[in-house]
């Protein structure tokens, strides 16, 4: 199992300028440290067997024939061995000289790509010496140190999914840059063999401009250029070394190191080409290409060079978090205003818990109104008491509603599900499924009916995650008149309503912090006997965030099951074992698929991030699909 990824490695070499003899010595010693490694793909910087500052050099007979020499030796080391490997030199054709990308594959040179935009201009001087990979219309047969090849703009096949482009160095700096035409050929691996001298602040435009450029072409960037002892007269390099996937930095390396560095990466082929079939704006394109295979034998994958995330709703760096945290409740509270601008809405109605699901639907509701200009009274508030409500949350519903303003109804279902049960010939005292779903049920008919008597929008609280899991009452608290947590995920929910204490008084911070403390529960069946919530969420159906992790990779990528196990184990190393993982794993897809046809009526609500479970945009299931082969 190799979970569609592919190893990849980007190195920076200790060279000496114009010692060809050398420097294969250098590039064959990590060559050996990337087998070592299990990598399929190895990048070496531009004109790395020369080196890049050889200046008028490059036109010395003796230069080029210990380049060729020096390549010959490269070439040979690598048969038999499951690697490919870019490599840099100057390379003859007819009467012009060009810097080159050599693709080398078990002791043969598979393609030679030519450098296409030549910088002449401040500290570079190129076209004194190389001419433009543009003239060549198609690819050209080429003998090169004794092996037939051919020269020209080319992608190569390397097999399970992955296809290799190549530009250089100043390709990537223009405003149209090779790579992306490259990729709408089918690229989804770029490599960039590079010799960028430094500056200050250099380094931090070279990164973003990789990690741009690999997310605009939706794919794995692999940057390699010129280390220090390349530096030579006014210029000083660097060594840096990039991995990026589709707009994040997978790996980077250390710069201005005097050894040979090297950075390894596990990039998901499968997860980019995935992301491209659903873009219908990534459209393939059919002018005239070289085209090669190589077909390197992709061996299983222990994504010891893959960083997975275990929290994909929830950006690591704090400052971040608050950013993301106040766009989205942005996005809400917008979306929620807007509708009930439009239908001329008095105010709203929400079913107050105390629960982190109606608090932030709560808060969102506040913050639509002070959008309008209405005054938050409009807002009624209903807490419901039932069977299973506790003494914590109730309180903390009753004084957040106290602490925010909103108009306050407290109205029990109990005696009105004990009417129902005996209407229905339901025994109260067991407590099932429909004992459950009765309070659901006389809860959302409650609210409807006050929504219509005071010309209110009934404001929905369920989640991202509930609708995942149809944890959620068919036509109970499924059901609302806009619905604005329906594509927050459980996971984010906690940073959300963390984000509004954070920026609240001093007294509704404390209770917001006290509800975010607060096990999550619907609160359908009794409390225990200490009067504490009994019905855990998470005790029935698993945690949330394993829950959170899949719905992500499984909506967003297609990720099948054992992939998805895979990339939990390891995002979840020190919280759950395999075995774990596999028992929650197959809860999470028994009950996604089970529980489309509640997704397929959900009311509106406002998209706020890449997943979503709208039927009307970002997902459409049948209803009755089968599962077992998801099983």
């Amino acid at each position: 199992m190799n979970y569609g990824m592919f190893r990849v490695a980007s190195a920076s070499l200790k060279l000496k300028v114009a010692n060809p003899s050398y420097n294969k010595n250098e590039i064959k010693n990590v060559i050996d440290a990337a087998l070592k490694k299990h990598v399929r793909l190895l990048v070496t910087p531009e004109l790395s067997i020369t080196g890049y500052t050889c200046a008028d050099l490059f036109f010395s007979e003796d230069l080029y024939r210990q380049a060729e020499l020096a390549l010959q030796d490269i070439v040979r080391y690598t048969r038999d061995e499951n690697i490919v490997v870019i490599v840099g030199m100057p390379v003859r054709f007819y009467n012009s000289l060009y810097n080159c990308a050599v693709v080398i594959f078990n002791g043969d040179i598979k393609g030679v790509v030519p450098k296409i935009n030549i910088p002449n201009y401040s500290e570079f001087y190129e076209k004194r010496w190389f001419a433009s990979g543009k003239q060549f219309e198609s690819c050209q047969p080429i003998n090169l140190a004794g092996y037939d090849t051919k020269i020209g703009n080319q992608i190569f096949d390397l097999g399970s999914g992955a296809v290799l482009g190549i530009e250089i160095c100043e390709d990537l700096w223009v405003s149209n840059p090779p790579s992306s035409e490259l990729c709408l050929h089918g690229a989804n691996i770029i490599v960039n063999p590079s010799a960028s001298d430094e500056y200050v602040s250099k380094a931090k435009y070279r990164y973003d401009l990789v990690s741009n450029q690999s997310a605009r072409c939706i794919c794995s960037y692999i940057y390699s250029s010129a280390g220090v002892t390349e530096s030579t007269t006014d210029l000083v390099f660097s060594g840096a070394t990039l991995i990026c996937e589709n707009g994040t930095m997978l790996a980077s390396g250390k710069r201005f190191s005097r050894e040979n560095e090297i950075i390894i990466a596990d990039v998901d082929i499968e997860k980019l080409n995935t992301i491209r079939q659903k873009d219908t704006s990534f459209n393939n394109i059919s002018s005239e290409i070289g085209f090669s295979e190589i077909n390197v034998f992709n061996e299983d994958n222990d994504l010891k060079y893959r960083y997975v995330d275990a929290y994909p709703f929830i950006p690591s760096n704090k400052d971040e978090i608050k950013e993301r945290c106040e766009e989205i409740f942005a996005i809400q509270s917008s979306g929620l205003a807007k509708r009930l601008e439009h239908v001329s809405s008095q105010g709203c109605v929400i079913g107050i818990s105390g629960g982190l699901d109606s608090t932030l639907a709560l808060l969102v509701s506040v913050e639509a109104m002070k959008l309008l200009n209405k005054p938050v009274e409009n807002i009624l508030g209903i807490t419901m008491p039932g069977f299973g409500t506790t003494d914590r949350t109730y309180n903390n519903a009753i004084m957040l509603m106290k602490s925010l303003g909103v108009t306050i109804k407290e109205i029990s279902i109990k005696d009105a599900c004990l009417q129902h049960f005996s209407d229905i010939g339901h025994d109260e005292s067991i407590k099932d499924i429909t004992y459950e779903n009765t309070q659901a049920r006389e809860r959302t008919q409650i609210l409807f009916d006050i929504a219509n008597k005071h010309n209110c929008l009934l404001v929905g609280t369920g989640d991202l995650s509930e609708l995942a899991m149809g944890w959620c009452t068919y036509n109970g608290d499924h059901m609302s008149m806009y619905a604005v947590n329906s594509s927050v995920p459980k996971t984010l929910v906690r940073y959300l309503v963390d984000y509004v204490a954070s920026i609240s008084d001093e007294a509704t911070a404390e209770i917001l912090y006290d509800i975010l403390d607060t096990p999550v529960s619907p609160e359908l069946l009794p409390p225990d006997s200490n009067g504490q919530i009994a019905q855990k969420t998470e005790d029935n159906i698993g945690p949330y965030e394993l829950h959170d992790f899949f719905l992500y990779n499984f909506v967003r990528f297609g990720f099948g099951k054992e992939k998805l196990s895979a990339l939990a184990e390891k995002a979840f190393a020190n919280t759950y074992d395999r075995k774990t993982v596999d028992k929650w794993l197959k809860v999470f897809l028994k009950r996604f698929f089970i529980s489309q046809f509640k997704r397929s009526c959900i009311p509106d609500g406002p998209k706020v991030g890449s997943v979503s479970l709208s039927p009307r945009g970002d997902w459409r299931m049948p209803s009755d699909a089968d599962m077992r082969s998801f099983m």
